[in-house]
């Protein structure tokens, strides 16, 4: 009835009537296009991932990083305490990262970790930012890196370890000359670890 009305209005108005029924053609047109394609198909494809798309990358990340680390080098502290050095990388700003674990293969609790901070780096609280660097073959000894409010580039909060457990440590230092492929590196109470350089 509706599009009968229009065709009668086109003939009674005369001079409108090629406007109406260009209107009307591309109403009709927009109209026919909606029912030849399903509702929401561009949203359902978008959320589909594409064929070359890698699956299941989340839980292999996951996988690799929950897998424990090689021990590269490893000091004996005070009442059972291990230092156990997992990697000493360079990164590209010019950096030396040293991480690892301390373990605790004593019966208490270990409480004395005040040394370990140092006589430098105070203001960073129970830390383990007494540790050092010592490239034998360039004849030189690295601190730990500070941020500008003098705080240390390392591990906070170590006031202790429980029994049979480990606290997971970084230490940031300038990276020693490229030529250097491994350095000591000393932590307060521990004895001396030679750490190979990876990066």
């Amino acid at each position: 009835m509706a599009l009968m009305s229009m065709r009668h209005a086109v003939k009674v108005r005369g001079g409108g009537a090629v406007a109406v029924v260009a209107v009307l053609a591309l109403t009709l047109a927009g109209c026919g296009g909606d029912k030849d394609e399903p509702t929401g198909t561009q949203s359902s494809s978008a959320s589909k991932p594409s064929a070359g798309a890698p699956q299941g990358s989340a839980p292999a990340a996951n996988q690799s990083s929950s897998a424990p680390l090689a021990v590269i080098a490893t000091a004996t502290g005070e009442e059972g305490v291990i230092l156990e050095v997992t990697e000493a990388k360079r990164d590209g700003g010019g950096f030396l990262t040293v991480s690892g674990q301390l373990r605790n293969t004593g019966a208490k609790d270990f409480t004395h970790t005040t040394a370990w901070r140092g006589n430098e780096l105070t203001g960073s609280g129970e830390s383990v930012a007494g540790a050092t660097l010592v490239d034998k073959t360039g004849k030189k000894r690295y601190y730990v890196l500070r941020d500008t409010e003098g705080r240390c580039l390392c591990t906070t909060g170590v006031n202790s370890i429980g029994a049979g457990k480990s606290l997971p440590f970084f230490v940031q230092f300038p990276a020693p000359p490229a030529s250097t492929a491994e350095v000591e590196f000393s932590l307060p109470t521990f004895a001396t670890a030679t750490v190979k350089i990876s990066g």
